[in-house]
């Protein structure tokens, strides 16, 4: 389908952005579809299996293409259990040009990316890559790297390279909305029989109870983080502190650190701390739905705010627990007696704030509306209710969260979708974001190909003869 076409060419220029000899993403990307017709070439050009000495294939501003570069793209694609025999040298030279003309032109509009960041980053993956294959040195082997400084080394370069590629596509498409009235037309626009089939969905609900946490609990938790904050004001590391003591999963082993900005989706109540801070300053304990906080602001860029925290949940007792499950066990017993409805309980009952206004319904983080998608569904969320028939409730389940700690819950069912095709009024959310998506390609590649007009592309060689999707040979 060309809808279909559109939206895979797009996913496909996402993935070798981010995966070409990526071991940046090793472990943390999923097979993709590759478009085989993307880029079509005179003289298919295939990988070597002679050994041949590295030269540089291509040259886009200041950076350099190699002929290994490629190799190693093969590698990477293989190494993520994707199939490579039908994918060209000239595709994956020309996914590296993207690239390429991204990290330059970001480096030109003076995007910076911290070395901090990319050695945190690299250092992840690292122990990711050491974890999978057994030890440094077959890390080191498998890369064809003769030393583990030389790995380390060209693993920083292609970290550093694919954050300033991102933060450039980000800053491309950052103003592209999408209208009702564009939204609309988008749909009218795709035939009959090319309209998109969404997949069988759900809606659900939940019901949560948080155990309650006792006043010298809390207090012995806010002496704590104070007792943090004068160790770091008397010289220690806030960076160390939030890696040892954190409880936020998401950015301890970062040290604590986040780049916020007014509109970043994190809780007013940090925001409002975050945002009244002085570059260097140390908050005092505060209180959000997560548990209590402390807040250090590293550095203040316009409407940016670049810092690191600590989270500490307070310990819940044995006995709050108990209380807890037996308070939603009564719910339960209540709902199924008829004697209130999951709505009602929800809206009166239920200790989560995001979903009580709504009777309980789940928001998918991923598609933001109601709807999961069966195929797609979070596995943990997806064994729970899978089974569950239409009116039923599970029995109480202990949910250790993340974010927040341990609590109880009970779900339900409250819609099923049976798969079918796109619909305006049903899908619109759906429809939207495709339409979005659209524009956004149309962003990209208005802008890459005013950049390859201005920007010094030299194409050597064998790589003379491919057909590019774009202009690099500026014929």
């Amino acid at each position: 389908m060309l809808l279909k076409t559109k939206i895979m060419k797009y996913i496909n220029n996402q993935l070798v952005l981010a995966v070409l000899f990526a071991v940046s993403t090793i472990g943390f990307t999923n097979a993709q579809e590759i478009i085989k017709d993307s880029v079509k070439t005179k003289k298919p050009v295939y990988a070597a299996k002679k050994q041949k000495v590295d030269g540089i294939v291509a040259t886009v501003g200041d950076y350099l293409i190699l002929d290994s570069d490629i190799d190693k793209s093969y590698l990477e694609l293989a190494s993520q259990g994707n199939s490579v025999k039908d994918i060209t040298r000239c595709q994956m030279l020309n996914s590296l040009l993207e690239d390429k003309l991204f990290a330059h032109q970001a480096v030109q509009d003076s995007i910076v990316v911290k070395d901090e960041e990319v050695k945190e980053k690299m250092n992840e993956q690292i122990a990711y890559m050491v974890e999978q294959i057994g030890s440094m040195e077959k890390v080191v082997q498998y890369f064809k790297k003769d030393t583990e400084e030389d790995f380390r080394s060209e693993l920083f370069d292609i970290i550093k390279t694919n954050k300033l590629t991102g933060e450039m596509k980000r800053k491309i498409i950052e103003g592209v909305e999408i209208t009702p009235e564009e939204t609309r037309t988008f749909f009218k626009s795709i035939s009959q029989d090319e309209l998109p089939v969404f997949g069988a969905e759900m809606e659900v609900a939940q019901i949560v109870v948080q155990p309650k946490v006792t006043e010298e609990e809390k207090q012995r938790v806010i002496n704590r983080l104070k007792e943090i904050k004068a160790e770091v004001l008397a010289g220690s590391s806030f960076k160390t502190r939030a890696v040892i003591y954190s409880d936020d999963r998401g950015s301890a082993a970062n040290g604590g650190f986040y780049k916020i900005n007014r509109k970043t989706q994190f809780v007013k109540e940090f925001k409002d701390v975050a945002f009244s801070l002085d570059e260097g300053e140390i908050s005092e304990p505060f209180e959000t739905e997560f548990g209590f906080h402390i807040i250090m602001v590293e550095k203040i860029k316009g409407q940016e705010v670049e810092l690191r925290h600590i989270l500490m949940m307070p310990k819940v007792s044995d006995k709050a627990l108990k209380e807890a499950k037996e308070k939603i066990t009564l719910i339960k017993s209540r709902i199924e007696s008829g004697e209130i409805s999951f709505a009602d309980a929800a809206r009166t009952l239920s200790d989560e704030k995001e979903t009580r206004a709504n009777g309980g319904i789940l928001i998918n983080p991923k598609t933001q509306d109601t709807h999961f998608e069966l195929t797609k569904m979070d596995p943990s969320l997806y064994s729970e209710v899978s089974n569950l028939k239409d009116g039923a409730i599970t029995a109480p389940i202990l949910d250790d969260d993340p974010r927040s700690g341990k609590k109880y819950k009970i779900i339900t069912v409250t819609n099923r979708i049976e798969e079918h095709t796109a619909d305006y009024a049903k899908d619109y959310i759906k429809i939207k974001e495709l339409a979005l998506k659209e524009k956004q390609i149309k962003a990209i590649t208005k802008w890459t190909n005013e950049k390859i007009k201005e920007t010094y592309i030299k194409i050597n060689g064998e790589y003379q003869d491919c057909l590019f999707s774009s202009n690099w040979l500026k014929k």
